[in-house]
């Protein structure tokens, strides 16, 4: 009988003062497969600035900000639609999906649920 057990590839990054401690630790574990790699040019990017960010962000349209914010904020289009003021629930999907424009009034509402700039929706 055989057995055969395959290990998935291991990446452990870590940045900054890292202790001796830590270090031996880790060889220790992972022996010759362990190695040291330094790199000063690790340069933290601004994820606004990039060219990815500028694309997307042409893409998406009032109601995908509408859906993204309503997502994130756990809200039902039935709850969001409560707390608009009694709106339904299809008037929120036809919103989110582009097939119904957000009025300016409502816009500004979602403004101040969401806490951003009433643009978003507009």
């Amino acid at each position: 009988m055989q057995a055969v057990v395959k290990t998935p590839h291991t990446e452990i990054i870590i940045k900054g003062n890292i202790s001796e401690k830590v270090l031996s630790t880790l060889m220790e574990e992972y022996g010759s497969a362990f190695n040291i790699v330094e790199n000063e040019d690790d340069d933290l990017l601004n994820v606004f600035e990039t060219d990815w960010y500028k694309s997307v962000k042409a893409k998406t349209l009032p109601g995908d900000f509408l859906r993204i914010y309503r997502e994130n904020k756990g809200l039902t289009q039935a709850e969001l639609g409560k707390e608009l003021g009694g709106i339904p629930r299809q008037h929120i999907s036809n919103m989110e999906r582009g097939q119904r424009s957000i009025s300016i009034n409502i816009a500004r509402k979602l403004s101040e649920i969401f806490n951003v700039s009433v643009e978003r929706f507009i």
